[in-house]
């Protein structure tokens, strides 16, 4: 191991080779083939569990059977094609956010990474015993102080266990943001401003629950340098989609990919998402039509999102990220990353991976002793 190589990532008996986790990017960008290749290239491959159900429809059952039914045939697939770690990425915004997380501690996942939303008490469909006994780990996804110290303390006091780890996720980030419109620009809901202070707030849980409990930087990191930079700030690893949805291996279709290869700075925008949560995505036609009042013409079948008022919404997201993901541009549009438009050629995940691991040792090897030293180094485009 060279001295500035990037370590590795520690987690509660979870080894990864590279502290570098593939967000989970749901309705079918990272499935099983993503995830995979991810995960045998030294990653944490991730699967989005939103959506996929709609992506069979030759299924016989219901939409919430339908959902079920695909996870657990994408986490076996993912699991054929690698040894490594695999999580599967679930939003607690969905209606069957429990159902999908029984599913994959049943089919025994690495790690769940729970978003859109905060965990608190459970529903009885989740038995917690059982994901306390399992060799699941659960990872919050948050955006601030407060909402870590929510969850790690509400779990210790009523399940006697705490997350085995918690991603914070910054406002550059792709897809759903937790965050206010208002507040994304505010340097306070920066990542840099809030890693420290969650790192902070989750110090004594180690300690009192004698685990590693790994905090993971995410939202905007694009290069190895990123990587070091926040990894000198506490971080035990990070969290990062975009890069590697311009991949061979990514699930979605090559005009999605090439969406973000012919993206440029002022295309990103943020849009409001029947999540009821702001998103940033791809300026297309079908954003600008909504944004113009055209509305989308659409039956709800099942009422995926706890939080979608469909009656009052101009247009289905399940249905425009079903039609983005098989390629249809026309129909939908593409969640990206504020750095999406750095990215300007398709690349393998292992090539990707190798550079990110150059990109690092580079920094590191020009880094003085402090982060003020760090040369920034241009990545690999």
């Amino acid at each position: 191991m060279k001295l500035n190589s990037m370590p590795k990532l520690m987690m509660d008996g979870l080894e990864s080779k590279l502290p570098i986790i593939q967000g989970g990017m749901s309705v079918g960008i990272s499935m099983s083939g993503l995830a995979s290749a991810v995960a045998n290239a030294g990653g944490i491959g991730t699967i989005g569990a939103a959506g996929l159900g709609l992506l069979n429809p030759t299924l016989p059952n219901s939409y919430k059977e339908n959902n079920e039914i695909a996870l657990r045939h994408e986490i076996r697939k993912a699991k054929r094609k690698t040894e490594g770690p695999i999580a599967v990425n679930i939003m607690m915004a969905l209606s069957d956010y429990d159902n999908l997380i029984m599913a994959a501690v049943d089919e025994k996942v690495d790690a769940i990474l729970i978003g859109a939303g905060t965990f608190l008490k459970a529903p009885p469909t989740i038995d917690m015993d059982k994901v306390k006994d399992s060799v699941t780990r659960i990872l919050p996804i948050v955006s601030s102080q407060r909402a870590a110290n929510v969850i790690f303390k509400f779990w210790g006091r009523h399940y006697g266990f705490v997350p085995d780890g918690i991603i914070v996720e910054g406002p550059l980030a792709g897809g759903h943001l937790g965050f206010a419109k208002d507040d994304l620009e505010k340097p306070e809901h920066s990542l840099d401003a809030v890693l420290p202070q969650v790192i902070d707030t989750i110090r004594p849980y180690r300690e009192q629950f004698k685990m590693d409990i790994p905090v993971i930087a995410a939202g905007g990191i694009f290069s190895g340098a990123d990587i070091y930079k926040y990894l000198q700030m506490g971080a035990s690893g990070v969290q990062m989609g975009t890069r590697f949805v311009a991949t061979h291996e990514c699930d979605a279709s090559l005009n999605f990919k090439m969406a973000y290869l012919a993206c440029e700075k002022d295309d990103i925008t943020i849009i409001d998402s029947p999540v009821g949560m702001p998103g940033r995505a791809i300026k297309n036609k079908f954003i600008e039509d909504v944004r113009s009042g055209v509305k989308q013409p659409f039956a709800c079948p099942w009422k995926c999102l706890r939080t979608c008022d469909f009656k009052q919404s101009s247009y289905c997201i399940a249905k425009a990220l079903t039609s983005a993901q098989r390629g249809k541009l026309s129909e939908g549009f593409t969640f990206a990353g504020q750095n999406v438009y750095r990215i300007r050629r398709m690349t393998s995940v292992n090539e990707l991976m190798n550079s990110l691991v150059e990109e690092y040792e580079l920094a590191a090897n020009k880094a003085v002793s402090a982060l003020d030293g760090i040369t920034q180094v241009e990545p690999v485009p």
